[in-house]
């Protein structure tokens, strides 16, 4: 399924949220927009603000707000974004050059701070206080996430139940967030919240998985940043963990000292384990199975082009190759 046709129930409204964020991006420092364009007109997917305005549209919401709250998540995502490339030493991102490799760490991490600071200043103009309590607890656990990613750098003993709640927190609480605030904007009951709620974070977690494999098993043109950068960076993911798990000897001594040392210098080696263990087929699955539970939720809301587009951007996120 191309993304093009999952965007076509709303393409006006992300249209809208495009000029949104260029309008709201502006500030009288010019350094601020000149890192604020350069990541957030760098491509991406916007897949959050896509699934924030097909979550209202599918629980029945039919006025602008829905807008706002899609640039804010954009705007929470990419400071996320420019924070993680800082913390990571990553130079490559969507096939460009990192905000921290063309300006420096000191002012990628300052723009990712005017990003958060310009998003809660966009949800208090949305004047909704169930809003602001989604959004702000979102964002703490956000932080809790990268830093519990933190911790299990470079820690071969890294269990799948550690790396999952990582992922939970750090990538498809954005996505639960953006997924709630449309059943809220349109009032929905309390169950169709839930709803929504579940479908996000199934979607989040599908997709981080899926991104996890990838980072194996793609090309640098394919995914659009640097083959191998998990293991680089001594980041412990599924792929890895599940081979660990099942592998060899000679396969667990060998990941456990990638894990440690981290860098690229055994890469063929490490995917050569994780093909042999089947750990992509494990880590894809599992995604799958977090697909199917997404598109389950989705039998709450009333039939809809809308709500079909969210169950074809769940099957998009584990088939997709970038």
């Amino acid at each position: 399924m191309e993304i093009s046709v999952i965007r076509q129930p709303v393409v006006d409204d992300l249209q809208a949220v495009d000029r949104l964020i260029l309008r709201r991006l502006e500030s009288d420092v010019v350094l601020v927009n000149q890192i604020g364009h350069y990541i957030v007109s760098s491509g991406g997917k916007r897949l959050r603000p896509l699934a924030v305005l097909l979550g209202a549209r599918a629980c029945g919401y039919s006025e602008a707000k829905h807008i706002d709250m899609a640039a804010v998540v954009e705007f929470i995502h990419t400071a996320t974004l420019l924070h993680d490339d800082v913390v990571d030493g990553s130079n490559l991102r969507r096939s460009r050059d990192t905000a921290n490799a063309v300006w420096g760490n000191e002012a990628s991490v300052l723009v990712g701070d005017f990003l958060y600071s310009r998003a809660f200043e966009m949800m208090v103009e949305v004047n909704n206080m169930r809003i602001m309590d989604v959004m702000s607890h979102a964002t703490n656990r956000i932080a809790e996430g990268e830093v519990m990613q933190l911790l299990n750098c470079h820690d071969p003993d890294t269990t799948e139940d550690r790396y999952m709640e990582v992922i939970r927190r750090k990538t498809a609480t954005l996505f639960e967030a953006g997924t709630r605030i449309g059943a809220v904007l349109a009032n929905s009951p309390a169950p169709t919240e839930q709803a929504m709620a579940l479908y996000g974070q199934s979607l989040g977690i599908a997709f981080q998985l899926v991104d996890d494999a990838l980072d194996y098993n793609a090309s640098d043109e394919q995914l659009g940043k640097n083959i191998g950068d998990d293991l680089a960076e001594g980041k412990p993911t599924l792929p890895i963990i599940r081979a660990i798990e099942i592998g060899t000897d000679e396969q667990r001594k060998l990941l456990r000292v990638a894990i440690e040392s981290g860098g690229r210098e055994n890469i063929d080696a490490v995917a050569a384990a994780i093909a042999s263990t089947k750990s992509i087929d494990y880590t894809v699955e599992l995604a799958r199975k977090y697909a199917e539970t997404a598109q389950a939720s989705l039998t709450a809301l009333p039939a809809s082009a809308e709500r079909a587009a969210l169950a074809q951007l769940a099957d998009f996120a584990v088939h997709r190759t970038y």
